[in-house]
């Protein structure tokens, strides 16, 4: 197929600009996940099926608590939520990831496209198995409901929530519900601003397109970008930055001040939450927060670099700061101004100046 790039009716193959995603064989990555996958803790059937039972009533019961304090989704359908092990996870990310990045169908199989596709399937799926062990819950806003259609599936990985609540030696019933709060706000964020989904739709649609620039187009951009002022992320992020075109590098500042303030919301709202919730909440942050930044291996040190975990981490940081001075200064109803539109967005210049925010916004 052949799509117009201008007015001079120039025209480019559409595979030039064919989404990254789209190269991916997905079954061979669900499929390698799901084989690399770690089986989680030992435990037995009753407390697995209790450990179920508890998330799902969790999840439930953080609906009401959650509205209250964001002034967000007052009204709407408290939804199902999926209580997952990791290779169940690995299959459902497998497929929010196609869903994400626009993939209707099978990656080419032929020559060296099918190559290409089935190494990057056995990327990915390395990926995800690693992911498999690390992700508590997950609010998948791209994968329909299974019981309504809608846009948006509710997850969380029961052996990984049992791992965790194990290791800091916590109150399990409470550090369920407590980390049901934070996904639950991912939900209600989704679900009361419906025009979020398809904001990051299109900027990772940017993101993960080819735009078919040469070798040297790319080397001159690199060395523009580093005699430059733009400011990059550090480590492993900094240098996408570096390879990524100007709509690129916009695109990623959006996602990533998007992600910093779902991020720094939801942990807000945990907090806010949890005094009257979760009994033990002030010796549960103060645990997760210890484990968050303690040393790791030099594998997984490695390994979270790569794939971004520590920007998360940072993330949670900024984004909390940006949120509890905004809503300590202005309250929670004038803060969700900034849910309007992706222009109340805070601008990178912005997150840890909240006040900056709040003169341009408010």
């Amino acid at each position: 197929m052949r799509v117009p790039m201008n007015s001079n009716d120039t025209t480019v193959d559409q595979a030039d600009t064919e989404s990254i995603g789209a190269r991916i064989d997905w079954g061979l990555a669900a499929s390698t996940g799901k084989r690399l996958a770690r089986s989680g803790p030992k435990t037995t059937a009753y407390t697995i099926d209790a450990a179920h039972a508890e998330l799902a009533d969790a999840a439930t019961r953080a609906e009401a608590p959650v509205r209250e304090v964001t002034g967000l989704a007052d009204g709407l359908r408290v939804p199902t939520t999926r209580i997952l092990d990791r290779r169940e996870w690995v299959d459902a990310a497998s497929r929010s990831m196609q869903s994400m990045l626009g993939v209707t169908g099978d990656a080419d199989t032929s020559g060296l496209a099918a190559l290409s596709a089935k190494a990057g399937g056995v990327q990915a799926g390395g990926l995800l198995a690693f992911l498999s062990g690390a992700i508590l819950g997950q609010y998948d806003p791209f994968t329909p409901d299974p019981d309504t259609g809608d846009p948006g599936v509710l997850m969380v990985v029961a052996p990984n929530i049992i791992a965790v609540e194990r290791s800091l030696k916590v109150v399990p019933s409470d550090f369920r519900l407590w980390v049901c709060l934070h996904e639950v706000t991912h939900r209600v964020q989704f679900s009361a601003n419906p025009w979020l989904r398809q904001y990051m739709i299109d900027n990772l649609e940017i993101l993960t397109s080819d735009a078919g620039e040469t070798t040297g187009e790319i080397l001159g951009r690199i060395t523009e970008t580093l005699r430059g002022d733009k400011p990059r992320e550090k480590g492993v992020l900094g240098a996408m930055q570096l390879l990524q075109t100007p709509e690129q590098y916009e695109a990623f500042n959006r996602m990533m001040m998007l992600g910093t303030l779902l991020e720094g919301h939801a942990d807000h709202v945990m907090d806010a939450v949890g005094p009257a919730h979760v009994p033990t909440v002030a010796t549960i942050r103060q645990a997760f927060d210890k484990r968050r930044t303690a040393p790791r291996n030099p594998i997984q040190r490695i390994i979270r670099a790569l794939i971004g975990m520590d920007a998360k981490l940072a993330q949670y940081i900024r984004g909390k700061a940006f949120v509890d001075e905004v809503v300590g200064a202005v309250g929670m109803e004038q803060f969700n101004t900034i849910w309007t539109s992706p222009e109340t967005m805070p601008r990178p210049n912005e997150i840890d100046e909240p006040r900056l925010w709040m003169q341009r916004v408010l």
